[in-house]
């Protein structure tokens, strides 16, 4: 890792650390217990597309162990409610296409999730500066298969197949609402029976998401992980979210602080737009405050109630569908 890089990868690290640490004063020593006693399965049993070219990053001494890197093996962490409802829920975290932010934006989500009677999938992708190609797809694959494989195993984990759903966080909301927009863009070869289910979300929740790769409200450093350093107008306009909205896109849950100050608060009300041009169903809560990162939201502040408020409307969408 080169000096510039180590710097801002700790700057990046540093900075989303103070956006979330909600009165933490020192950042984890070890990964969350949940986290490493949670069941989880590969999505990729047959081999990892391109494994040939990961290239693994050395990472500071003092990076968080909570922020992965060097994602060889991209899986699923199963986290089970104690009194399931059938429903299920897969969650993208975030960290800038550079990490994956599994403790707040991933097992904290569980816990929430769980306490409503949701089974919930978290996913561990592979981050596309880690020597994969295309580069710009790599997020995809894995998004499109971890749909995928859960459907192919609904009736094992005892969820409805037909409702299962995304929520993602930041660069995570950027792959969900990919995921959302491009679930039928061919992006890997087949692998087994599970690549015969849909891709398609039922429903997807964009929290704080990064949308536009388009300057000037693009998130710089997402931008830059996954398209590369000088990316050209159709690379970008290919991975802009909300160029792409169309009348097969699923319905859509927005979360944005306005005094967001890494993902700016138009990331979400372009897609909203976008949504209701294409006349696809919408929902947005916009924070006047709550800046960036807050996971699964501060107690006794707006933002935590959002996913009291996701769930509400996700579960009105599955009451009219089986009308």
């Amino acid at each position: 890792m080169t000096v510039f890089a180590r710097r801002d990868l700790l700057a990046l690290g540093g900075a989303l650390w103070s956006m979330q640490s909600s009165g933490k004063s020192t950042p984890p020593r070890s990964l969350p217990r949940d986290w490493t006693r949670a069941e989880s399965f590969p999505l990729w049993p047959a081999g990892v597309p391109g494994a040939s070219q990961f290239t693994p990053l050395a990472a500071p001494e003092d990076w968080r162990p909570d922020f992965l890197r060097n994602i060889a093996r991209p899986c699923l962490h199963v986290f089970r409610p104690a009194r399931p409802n059938g429903n299920a829920m897969l969650v993208v975290p975030g960290g800038a296409y550079a990490f994956i932010s599994v403790d707040n934006e991933g097992v904290q989500v569980a816990e929430r999730l769980n306490a409503l009677g949701v089974t919930v999938f978290v996913l561990t992708y592979r981050l596309p500066a880690e020597g994969w190609t295309p580069r710009a797809d790599v997020p995809l694959q894995d998004a499109q298969r971890a749909m995928r494989v859960i459907r192919s195993r609904a009736t094992h984990f005892g969820i409805d197949p037909d409702t299962v759903s995304v929520v993602g966080f930041s660069a995570g909301g950027h792959l969900a609402a990919t995921l959302a927009t491009r679930h039928d863009e061919r992006v890997y070869v087949p692998q087994d029976y599970a690549d015969d289910a849909s891709a398609r979300p039922f429903a997807a929740a964009l929290i704080y998401p990064v949308i536009t790769l388009r300057p000037p409200f693009t998130h710089e450093w997402s931008r830059r992980q996954l398209l590369g350093e000088s990316p050209s107008e159709a690379e970008i306009e290919r991975r802009s979210a909300e160029l792409h909205v169309d009348g097969a896109t699923p319905p859509v849950f927005l979360v944005h602080a306005m005094d967001d100050d890494a993902v700016p608060v138009e990331n979400s009300l372009r897609m909203m737009d976008a949504l209701r041009t294409a006349k696809r169903p919408v929902e947005a809560h916009l924070l006047q405050e709550g800046g960036h990162g807050f996971g699964p939201g501060n107690t006794h502040t707006p933002s935590g109630h959002w996913i009291d408020s996701l769930y509400l409307w996700w579960s009105r969408l599955i009451s009219a569908s089986d009308r």
